[in-house]
């Protein structure tokens, strides 16, 4: 798992740059639309697609129509200066799902709201938090939201609905931000309280008696950008809402909890599994939309052989740059902020050469002042700028207005997120273009050769395990710090009594005379927990670049131990840093920034023992299982490879301690292969079908490539079969591999489909990885693996 994490930040090095040499480069590859003239969407887009260079790159047009709004009238319990005040801003009645909403939050239901991007999801919770404010000075709200600029755009929108109402309500941003003086002030007479899970972990909860208005008052939750809290995140934000509610229940409150979600496969079942309750769907979308052409672009290959491909950040220059050369205003992502900088520098070289808008496009990204982030936002707002080359930072719901084009480079990582960045173009009506240029990487290629993937019905879903044993052991800690614990009281799957006496063993819990459990630790262990990761220990990398030394990051030890070993090459938003020590014992590695022309792949020895079958079945070829594994982990040397070639200029010896990881995993076994494989072909086919396999599973789950680690065996030792396994990359694990197992037949389909409709010749990193062997072709011999194990002859003919 962790190599592939190696392999993975070679790769954005190398991404990078062939950025820069697309930037130098890149006129050489403009079509011939030189001057700065004006034009509608469909028309530039047009000629772009007469344009033979770029027409033959596109696999897959749709066109999606334009869809008429439905709307349902205004309830007639809310207060009249509410109606009035949204009749001034032109809003005399709702979206469907709007009323259906509002509706079923006034009955005290939970409700789920999943409509696209624009779609007016705001006023799904603003009306009721308004109604029952308008109803009670004293109600109080709870917006959670997970950036800081998402809040401050939130607490803005709200605020000018409720002065529209002529409603004197007092809504503001709790976070990290907040200066001393207004916490106090927002503690004692905030009536909408706007922060994220960070803040409500850290510093809410655990000083909860000084909230005690915000809690004994407490009518309405929203929890925003639902399908966001996903993995091991997502774990935790549901132990922090456990706290929440046990918290709320003490003052005396019972909050309804309105979601937002962007399109998943399982919005309920996130909500529920996230909030602990059910919630009522709402998923029949009201609100109108403009017609709206969606591209997937396939950047050319420059190596057959190799199956290398042309710069996605180079292509999806040349598709937006007409567009803002017509005038229409055009949003650009990239995946990095390195790679956002690059492409706007390319863009603006581009047009200052061509006499284009250059001043009028602008970045925005996290690192970004927030006075410069809210200028750029306004300026997309009026118009003022044209186009903007953004992070994901510009994905969730910060409102910038009407664009006409979203130009994305390189696939985001989920439907969800893909959708909505497409939903920047054409978020208020009107004809928009959505291109998505997809980069080399294999979940890309998946993507972008199945269309139906992302026009369809998504398959994806979102998944998480709040009752990982890692992680609600933590939140217990922090939980009986909050307040003591009754005998027998519930706290996720159960009652907590056994957990309890387990921490009472180590001395942070004791249980007194009256049965309670109380805190007796001096430590404060909402401070131990980082809602980020599911082990407590984390190897801290330290800068000493600058004349004071400074935090840069942290990473897990498994990844440590192939990214921060000393004399490696450590990679941070694509600038370089070399390892000068690795203090294992201190878990701190202190580094320093190098500009050099190579980085470090450590090659690191992995083997699983299985400890536990929780669930078997027979599977075509042979079969299926799920359990709990352990894994064994040991780094031993580190190879120095040149960027661009991988040209092998060194390597050095690591000494570093095995680490152990207990998780849960599943795997598939090849029982019919006996006596008809040699063992050479076997071992590359299993390789190249794990691969596949993993790719299609981050796909279907909505997960990271590295959240999964794979591990093939010819013969296993448990199994004395040739085998596959997909282990999850955190301790206990968060229910990924359930999930894969019920999805067995899928992920070889799946697999079949994704190296299959690959062109490259015998195998390469877009789908059965990197060619270890010249002239064996893994290609053949992972297709027919997956033809013995049941991937239907339609897949493996494409």
């Amino acid at each position: 798992m962790t190599a592939n994490l190696s392999r993975t930040w070679a790769n954005v090095t190398l991404d990078c740059a062939s950025f820069r040499t697309s930037v130098r480069f890149l006129k050489l590859d403009m079509p011939p639309m030189r001057t700065y003239a004006p034009a509608d969407a469909p028309s530039v887009l047009a000629r772009l697609l007469d344009e033979p260079s770029l027409a033959r790159g596109v696999v897959h047009h749709a066109v999606i129509p334009q869809r008429a709004a439905t709307f349902a009238p205004m309830p007639e319990w809310l207060d009249p200066r509410i109606v009035s005040g949204l009749a001034d801003r032109g809003i005399d009645q709702l979206y469907t799902h709007q009323a259906e909403a509002v509706e079923s939050v006034h009955r005290g239901e939970d409700v789920v709201v999943v409509t696209p991007t624009a779609s007016g999801k705001t006023l799904c919770y603003a009306l009721p938090t308004l109604q029952s404010i308008a109803d009670d000075p004293s109600a109080r709200a709870l917006f959670l939201f997970p950036t800081k600029a998402l809040g401050q755009d939130q607490v803005a929108e709200f605020g000018e609905l409720s002065a529209a109402a002529g409603l004197s309500i007092l809504t503001s941003t709790y976070d990290g931000d907040t200066p001393a003086p207004i916490r106090s002030a927002i503690r004692s007479a905030g009536q909408v309280v706007v922060t994220n899970p960070d803040m409500l972990h850290s510093a809410i909860l655990p000083h909860h008696t000084k909230w005690f208005q915000l809690f004994e008052q407490l009518k309405v939750i929203v929890i925003d950008e639902l399908h966001t809290y996903r993995g091991v995140f997502g774990g935790h934000v549901a132990n922090v809402l456990r706290r929440l509610l046990r918290i709320c229940a003490h003052y005396g409150s019972r909050p309804v909890i309105v979601c937002c979600s962007a399109t998943i496969g399982n919005p309920g079942g996130l909500a529920a599994m996230l909030t602990g309750r059910s919630a009522r769907l709402v998923d029949r979308n009201g609100a109108p939309a403009g017609e709206r052409h969606v591209l997937l672009v396939d950047p050319p290959i420059m190596e057959p052989a190799s199956g290398a491909r042309s710069s996605a950040a180079t292509l999806a220059q040349r598709w937006a740059l007409p567009f803002l050369r017509a005038g229409r205003q055009t949003i650009v992502f990239g995946r990095s902020r390195v790679a956002v900088e690059i492409l706007l520098t390319g863009l603006r070289e581009s047009l200052r050469e061509s006499y284009g808008p250059r001043s009028r496009v602008r970045g925005y990204r996290g690192g970004y002042l927030p006075t410069e982030r809210r200028a750029i936002e306004r300026g997309l707002r009026d118009g003022e700028i044209l186009g903007v080359v953004a992070t994901n930072a510009l994905e969730l719901g910060v409102d910038i207005g009407r664009l006409d084009v979203a130009v994305l480079a390189g696939y985001p990582g989920s439907v969800a997120a893909t959708w909505q960045q497409f939903g920047r173009a054409g978020r208020r009506q009107g004809t928009s273009v959505a291109v998505l240029v997809a980069s080399g990487s294999p979940v890309d290629q998946y993507v972008i050769h199945h269309p139906g993937f992302l026009l369809d019905n998504t398959p994806e879903e979102a998944r998480l395990d709040p009752d990982n044993l890692h992680v609600l052991l933590a939140h217990l800690r922090a939980a009986t710090f909050e307040l003591p614990f009754e005998p027998g009281e519930v706290f996720g799957p159960g009652p907590a009594d056994d957990l309890l006496a387990f921490l009472a063993e180590e001395r942070h819990v004791r249980q007194a005379d009256d049965g309670r459990w109380y805190w007796s630790s001096e430590n404060f262990p909402a401070s131990e927990i980082s809602l980020r990761a599911a082990a407590p220990e984390n190897v801290v990398i330290i800068d000493t670049t600058p004349d004071r030394p400074r935090v840069l990051g942290e990473v897990d030890l498994f990844s440590a131990q192939v990214l921060v070993h000393e004399r490696a090459i450590y990679i941070h938003e694509s600038v370089q840093y070399y390892v000068d020590r690795l203090e294992w014992g201190e878990r701190k590695a202190y580094v320093h920034r190098v500009d050099v022309d190579h980085y470090t792949y450590a090659n690191r020895a992995v083997t699983l023992k299985p400890l536990e079958i929780f669930a078997e079945a027979p599977a075509t070829g042979g079969r299926k299982i799920h359990g709990e594994v352990m894994v064994a982990s040991l780094v031993t040397l580190f190879k120095k490879l040149k960027f661009l070639t991988d040209e092998n200029v060194g390597w050095g010896p690591i000494d570093l301690p095995e680490l152990e990881l207990q998780t849960t995993a599943y795997w598939l076994t090849a029982e019919s292969v006996r006596g008809t494989w040699r063992r050479d072909d076997l071992d590359v086919a299993l390789l190249g079908a794990g691969r596949a396999i993993q790719t299609v599973a981050a796909v279907l789950l909505m997960g990271d490539p590295r959240d999964l680690g794979l591990v093939t065996q010819v013969r296993s030792p448990h199994a004395e079969q040739p085998t596959i396994y997909l282990y999850e990359a955190v301790p206990g694990g968060i229910g990924l591999a359930e999930r894969l197992w019920q999805r067995h037949a899928e992920l070889v389909a799946g697999a079949a489909d994704l190296i299959s409709a690959c062109s490259c010749d015998g195998g390469c990193p877009a789908c059965t990885g990197p060619r270890l062997e010249p002239g064996v072709d893994a290609k053949a011999l992972a297709l027919r693996l997956l033809a013995e194990l049941g991937a239907d002859a339609g897949s493996l003919a494409r």
